[in-house]
């Protein structure tokens, strides 16, 4: 398959979604070589980065990136940015009549913040004009050593959880001028003038706002050579969710044929939250569930937390990790590392496999809508084999639900994408001696992707399967919060059975993670999807929220959204005879 670049572009739309997308744009910067010496590696950073040039001949390379945030969203980060700066003296315009100067103190930076405005070019690094394959940062092209001296003056631990309030808080790159547009119809702060309903977002697309966005997307498709398609970040629990359904459509209008994989964002909890606001939440989850599957490639959740509706069980917990549930900070960190594998299959190198493609192999029947599984980081013993770390799980995958979406029991799905990226280093295979049993049927195969494959169609024997195995890690360098166990190495593989028998030692800074995920389409989202239908058609809206509806949408169009995800269950409903329970009998999460 050929292997050049086929551009993605990325768009965020809302709060938690530029959260997890920092996170997850910290993770590609952190993976950029500095080194033209280093051969390619197997994700091609051209899929998700541009690049251009400053007003001064700096190259710089940037996200091909739109995000849409809300007006105090931003602090100390500037729209525009600070690359492409003109230069002009401004203290020379003049003005012969009176003039009253008002003075506003700036947001504090925070130690990441500080230390990240320290990299300039005279000093430490240019304006974060990373280096696009053979290309380095500055005009003066500093040599591979100063430049990993410099980068060394801010890879340190930092403790930012007191201090992060909004995304751009650990934004470790520079953004493009196009890249960030603020809706000033809303407050991100404060009780007044929220972004809280479906029907708000869904008006915000008109005027401006949609010929900013139009305006954006010209400039960015233009300059693309192999255009494959939109990755479309968008919160799910309050008016984003409108918005994005708007976009989307917008999106499937304009560049029909083109993949859009649209990520529904939701975090654990929200600040402040009252039952009302509760319960918008999970009418704008079900509603922008409904519109943006239906003009996306594919729709798929994810959060952490145990439930989309009114009563969510625990949150998600990982055997390796510390996390803080209730710090969009912490979780959006986890759902970055599940997106750097998930994300995999359209971002590789050679064999890369095209954002329809994908969609395609997972939507068929119209079932747009995905549940996204896990595991960070994996679970494998330093110094073992792939066969020896799958051995300990025979009895069951040691993913957990990120899209709140229990597995089918019974080993039945319609499609899976599996990502397995990160064993740089660790065995594969295993070496059997001759006249010895091997522990397990893994043992005996002979690449990553026959033992992965034969490992999952242990527990879904009919179902079709797609998988990559990547050596690639995750890099979590600073600001990535510290959130792993005590028991990992620097590439976070156990190494607990080393620390019981060795003295205590300091913990050591984990710089990369494996990671597994999988994307599934199955009957396991029919009493999922049916449980979400029932939770928000078991109260009469016009009597219990009827501010919900004030500004959109109409009634029919609420009863028929309803009825839409209704019979998006239905195309999920297994009807070959085996024991699954009718949408009926299962129980509201």
């Amino acid at each position: 398959m050929s292997n050049f670049c086929r551009e993605v572009i990325t768009l965020q739309l809302g709060h938690y979604s530029n959260f997890v997308g920092t996170h997850w744009w910290n993770l590609q910067d952190a993976s950029l070589s500095y080194d033209p010496e280093t051969p390619p590696g197997e994700l091609q950073s051209d899929v998700m980065f541009r690049e251009g040039q400053t007003l001064g001949g700096s190259i710089t390379y940037t996200p091909r990136l739109i995000a849409m945030d809300l007006k105090g969203s931003l602090q100390t980060l500037r729209q525009e940015g600070s690359l492409y700066e003109s230069g002009k003296d401004k203290s020379a315009l003049s003005w012969d009549g009176s003039l009253m100067i008002h003075e506003e103190t700036p947001p504090a930076k925070n130690s990441f913040l500080e230390d990240l405005d320290k990299l300039d070019c005279g000093d430490i690094l240019t304006e974060a004009s990373f280096p696009s394959n053979s290309q380095t940062h500055c005009e003066r092209s500093p040599s591979v050593d100063t430049v990993n001296s410099r980068l060394a003056r801010v890879q340190k631990n930092y403790n930012l959880e007191g201090s992060v309030k909004v995304w751009s808080d650990f934004l470790r790159i520079h953004l493009h001028p196009r890249t960030i547009s603020v809706i000033h119809q809303y407050n991100h702060h404060g009780e007044a003038d929220r972004l809280e309903t479906f029907g708000q977002g869904e008006a915000l697309l008109q005027g401006a706002l949609l010929e900013d966005l139009d305006d954006k997307l010209h400039f960015f498709v233009e300059e693309c050579d192999y255009f494959q398609g939109f990755q479309v970040l968008c919160d799910l629990a309050d008016g984003f969710a409108g918005l994005g359904s708007k976009v989307t459509e917008m999106l499937q209008d304009a560049y029909g044929g083109r993949g859009i994989l649209t990520y529904g964002m939701a975090p654990v909890s929200h600040p402040n939250s009252t039952p009302m606001k509760d319960l918008y939440h999970v009418l704008n989850c079900a509603l922008g569930m409904v519109h943006m599957a239906s003009h996306s490639s594919f729709f798929c959740p994810l959060t952490l937390r145990g439930g989309l509706g009114l009563r969510p069980s625990s949150p998600v917990s990982f055997p390796y990790l510390n996390y803080d549930p209730s710090l969009w900070y912490h979780s959006s960190s986890v759902l970055s590392l599940a997106l750097d594998a998930l994300t995999v299959p359209y971002r590789l190198r050679n064999n890369c496999i095209p954002m329809w493609e994908l969609a395609d192999s997972l939507s068929t029947s119209g079932r747009k809508v995905v549940a996204a599984y896990g595991v960070v980081p994996f679970p494998i013993m330093h110094g073992s084999s792939l066969p020896d770390a799958l051995g300990v799980h025979a009895d069951s995958l040691p993913w957990k639900p990120l899209s709140t979406c229990a597995e089918s029991a019974d080993g039945r799905c319609y499609g899976q994408w599996v990502t397995l990226k990160g064993l740089e280093g660790q065995q594969l295979i295993s070496s059997v001696a001759p006249g010895t049993e091997a522990p397990s049927p893994f043992h005996n195969l002979h690449s990553g992707e026959d033992i992965l494959a034969s490992y999952i169609s242990s527990f879904y024997p009919t179902a079709p399967l797609a998988l990559q195995v990547v050596s690639c890690p995750s890099k979590v360098t600073p600001p990535f919060p510290r959130i792993f166990s005590h028991s990992l190495t620097d590439r976070g593989l156990d190494n607990s059975q080393l620390l019981a028998t060795s003295s205590p030692f300091a913990q050591p800074v984990i710089t990369s993670v494996p990671v597994m995920t999988s994307l599934q389409s199955g009957p396991a989202l029919d009493p999922w999807l049916s449980a979400l239908h029932r939770s928000v058609s078991a109260f009469d809206i016009r009597r219990v929220a009827p501010s919900f509806l004030s500004q959109g949408p109409e009634t029919a169009d609420y009863s028929e959204a309803l009825e839409q995800l209704r019979l998006l269950a239905r195309k999920y409903r297994d009807d070959s005879g085996g024991a699954m329970r009718s949408s009926s009998e299962d129980d509201d999460d």
